[in-house]
């Protein structure tokens, strides 16, 4: 007999696809000058036992910041193609925190992942899981009621990157 036990379920995910009709350099410029790049010294500092600090530094950044971005386009050359596409997680150490505090596995998804590509039409286009759909699995309204604030954020964020207005 096994000493681990494995269970599996089936959950409801909504998938949401913002397209621009701005070209994918443009889009990307706009997404990465509105957030900033994760500041790592923060983990730092909880390393070594400055939680409170911590804590006082990311209360004065901004909502969302880009922890990672990897460049998936780059990968398809494996198959002999080569497209504009951008994998990024998006998040926000305190939210994490907010809801990781009553269900450790939400941390499975925090940060978001978000992909940038651009399509046949030479247009930006981004996609992801909303949040509150994917952290609704866990059945912890706290859980779920912080990650509808991060689907709010994560849509203004996003299309104010793909506006069209100017064009």
């Amino acid at each position: 007999m096994s000493d681990s036990l494995m269970t599996q379920r089936t959950i409801q995910i909504e998938h949401v696809t913002i397209e621009s009709r701005k070209g994918f350099d443009a889009v990307k410029a706009a997404l990465e000058s509105s957030l900033p790049q994760f500041d790592a010294s923060v983990l730092i500092l909880l390393r070594y036992g400055e939680s409170a600090r911590a804590k006082k530094e990311l209360e004065r950044t901004p909502g969302l910041a880009i922890f990672l971005s990897r460049d998936h386009g780059g990968l398809l050359q494996i198959v002999a193609q080569r497209k504009k596409a951008l994998q990024y997680e998006i998040g926000n150490p305190l939210t994490a925190s907010r809801m990781t505090q009553y269900r450790l596995p939400a941390a499975l998804y925090a940060p978001v992942r978000v992909l940038l590509y651009e399509n046949s039409q030479d247009h930006a286009v981004f996609e992801y899981d909303k949040p509150s759909s994917v952290f609704r699995q866990f059945d912890d309204e706290r859980v779920t009621a912080v990650a509808r604030e991060l689907d709010q954020e994560l849509e203004y964020v996003l299309r104010e990157a793909a506006d069209t207005s100017g064009l």
